[in-house]
């Protein structure tokens, strides 16, 4: 491991460790007032780890949270068809970050939700990234055996001049 890789790694470790205390600390909170976290909660608390592990570079984690029946891009897109563009994706960026903005979410169902965000994906080795793009993010949640897994999700990409 080079220097660089190992600082860049450090630097990720430590926002993760951060994006994970903040929820565990938002958990804890909503435990001590002797309630459970809200699906808005829990859901929000599901995207924020996936967005922890891709940036690490941990692509089985993030799968982790991926449903065995995902449907991505309106159907053209299944769960290992995923996996592939994560793969792809991480092999050819040296590091991908995510600024997730406002992330509402809405109860469908006794235990399903949707997601919705605007989200800035960069891709680059230092300060400046290599490209990065805006995207609308669609997703959908279903509860299953007590955690929530994205069932399905479709991304667009947003016009520089609709981002600002």
């Amino acid at each position: 491991m080079t220097a660089r890789s190992a600082s860049r790694r450090s630097d990720v470790s430590s926002a993760r460790r951060s994006r994970i205390a903040k929820t565990l600390l938002v958990a804890l909170l909503a435990s001590a007032c002797g309630e459970e976290p809200t699906v808005e909660q829990q859901v929000i608390a599901a995207i924020r780890e996936m967005e922890t592990h891709i940036e690490a570079g941990e692509r089985r984690p993030f799968m982790d949270y991926v449903a065995e029946d995902f449907s991505g891009q309106h159907g053209s897109l299944n769960r290992d068809q995923l996996r592939a563009l994560m793969i792809v994706q991480l092999n050819r960026y040296q590091q991908l970050q995510g600024q997730l903005f406002p992330i509402r979410v809405e109860p469908t169902g006794e235990d399903s939700a949707a997601a919705h965000f605007r989200a800035l994906v960069t891709g680059g080795a230092n300060w400046l990234p290599e490209s990065g793009q805006v995207f609308d993010f669609e997703t959908h949640w279903r509860r299953i055996d007590g955690d929530w897994r994205l069932t399905a999700a479709s991304w667009d990409p947003v016009p520089l001049d609709e981002a600002l």
